[in-house]
């Protein structure tokens, strides 16, 4: 098992999570935060830490593809390990619909 950040986190972009990550295994693009699944090592003291929610473990119902992408993304994105300050307007943007499809044109986060 691992977490993975999942939908929610698109243009909320909370970084409380990586405040207490241990291991420092989150990673940033210019709309959201991945996990790296080989690095994070399952303590989840991220996830009760996620404002929007985003954070789950990879077992949990609806987070089929999230492994997948949030792999690819840590891949090609840089590390992040301090607390920033969110996206300006990420209340607004917290717990909308279909901000995968608008963010990265696929609905499908293993295809994304």
């Amino acid at each position: 098992m691992t977490y993975v950040v999942t939908e929610n986190c698109i243009r909320c972009k909370y970084t409380d999570c990586v405040e207490v990550c241990p291991v420092d295994c989150f990673y940033v693009g210019d709309t959201m935060l991945v996990i790296n699944p080989d690095e994070c090592i399952d303590c989840g003291v991220c996830e009760p830490e996620c404002p929007a929610d985003a954070i789950k473990a990879d077992t949990e119902p609806g987070t089929a593809g999230w492994k997948a992408f949030n792999a690819k993304y840590a891949d090609l994105w840089p590390n992040i390990s301090e607390k920033t300050e969110p996206a300006g307007d990420a209340a607004a943007w917290d717990g909308r619909d279909g901000k995968l499809l608008e963010a990265f044109g696929n609905a499908d986060p293993a295809v994304a």
